[in-house]
């Protein structure tokens, strides 16, 4: 059954869209193996099952409501923000995955900067998952940096010359299509001289290879380009204004805010399960004063990240976004993030070390790939050092850093 996951706009409804979401994930949710964090297929089988629930998310209109209408969306506004907090938190809740690949990232840059062949032509098939995309922005010189890329398009008649490297490509082994980001002037400021395009990755010259990551999966790709021949009607908006394209959709796309202090909740509460099937000298750990003591720092952590996703939330649905929102969110989720999992290993002992196909693991190995995905979350979408950078020159008017 087809649900329009958006017909309780007020919050007095939330907890009937809430129930109504419940429904929907118990089921159409996907049957694939839970991992913690942004995580790629292990096999064509999982990866045409996140592609059929990919789809779903949006024939149901829990993702794309924001779209125009004549595009599969509501129009205007879309979702009230409040009911994204609700779907991401429900989604980690059950740990079931968002949708696969780009799309998302590309439809929103389509739907502003596209001209109407591309929109006719890319967005259908972004709703329906006949396309995945994957995107192209970092490289290996050019990740927190993201201006400063490398990788050269140079025009050649009907064509642009496509040269260089991306990595850290989630899904790109899987995807159809990139949304890509390359430099055309060189002789201008860097943001400046940056242009998008949509590329397909069927083209002669794209070498796409898979990272083996110390959680034993490859989730990330580098993307090698040799001369890769890519027609101009790809360019997404204009040449040179690639800068534009990407800040905003990054802009469009909307942060999952619930789905980190769901994710935070819930290793809260596995904490003080784990602390009481343990022992520490001959008792549960749960009594050990030490263990009480970090169990009790983590939730006075938890409790103000909370209370700060349910402001910006409302901050969202008044229109007054601020620029600390975002940087200060990443920050408390990631580093919060981190020392639970660590804890998590440290309170299973010698057994905390084993891997999740080792029968002797504690909660199936659970804590070791969450420590071992932990420091990943510390730095995408911005490294921390960044991200304190952004806090305070943005957000507080310190001086800049010195260059």
């Amino acid at each position: 059954m087809s649900i329009n996951a958006h017909e309780h706009g007020s919050s007095g409804s939330l907890e009937s869209f809430r129930t109504e979401l419940r429904e929907f994930l118990a089921t159409n949710a996907p049957a694939v193996t839970f991992r913690v964090g942004v995580r790629s297929p292990e096999d064509e089988k999982e990866f045409e099952e996140l592609r059929r629930w990919s789809a779903a998310l949006y024939e149901a209109g829990y993702y794309g409501a924001d779209w125009p209408a004549e595009w599969g969306g509501k129009g205007g506004p879309g979702a009230d923000p409040a009911e994204d907090f609700v779907l991401s938190e429900e989604m980690a809740r059950a740990n079931i995955p968002g949708p696969i690949g780009a799309g998302g990232l590309a439809g929103h840059a389509i739907i502003a900067f596209g001209t109407e062949e591309q929109k006719r032509r890319f967005l259908p098939r972004i709703r329906t998952y006949e396309d995945v995309w994957a995107q192209l922005f970092s490289e290996p010189d050019a990740g927190s940096d993201l201006a400063g890329m490398k990788t050269r398009a140079v025009r050649d008649g009907a064509e642009f010359v496509v040269t260089g490297q991306k990595v850290w490509s989630t899904n790109a082994q899987f995807a159809d299509w990139g949304y890509l980001l390359a430099r055309t002037n060189p002789d201008v400021a860097k943001q400046a001289g940056i242009t998008a395009f949509a590329l397909d990755l069927s083209l002669p010259g794209i070498d796409i290879r898979p990272l083996r990551e110390m959680t034993g999966t490859s989730d990330f790709n580098e993307v090698f380009l040799a001369d890769v021949r890519v027609p101009a009607d790809s360019v997404i908006g204009t040449v040179d204004d690639g800068w534009r394209v990407a800040t905003t959709s990054l802009a469009e796309e909307r942060a999952g805010v619930g789905a980190g202090v769901a994710r935070l909740t819930q290793s809260l509460e596995s904490l003080i399960d784990l602390a009481r099937r343990m022992q520490v000298d001959g008792r549960p750990a749960s009594q050990d004063p030490r263990v009480r003591q970090t169990l009790a720092r983590f939730a006075s952590r938890l409790r103000p990240i909370s209370l700060m996703a349910q402001a910006t939330v409302e901050r969202r649905r008044r229109g007054e976004m601020r620029p600390l929102d975002a940087p200060i969110g990443k920050l408390s989720f990631s580093e919060l993030n981190y020392d639970m999992a660590n804890f998590g290993v440290q309170l299973a002992g010698a057994a905390g070390t084993l891997a999740n196909d080792d029968p002797d693991a504690p909660d199936a190995g659970r804590w070791q790939e969450e420590l071992l995905y932990a420091r990943a979350y510390t730095i995408a979408g911005g490294a921390n050092e960044i991200m304190r950078n952004m806090l305070g020159e943005r957000a507080l008017g310190l001086p800049r850093e010195p260059k």
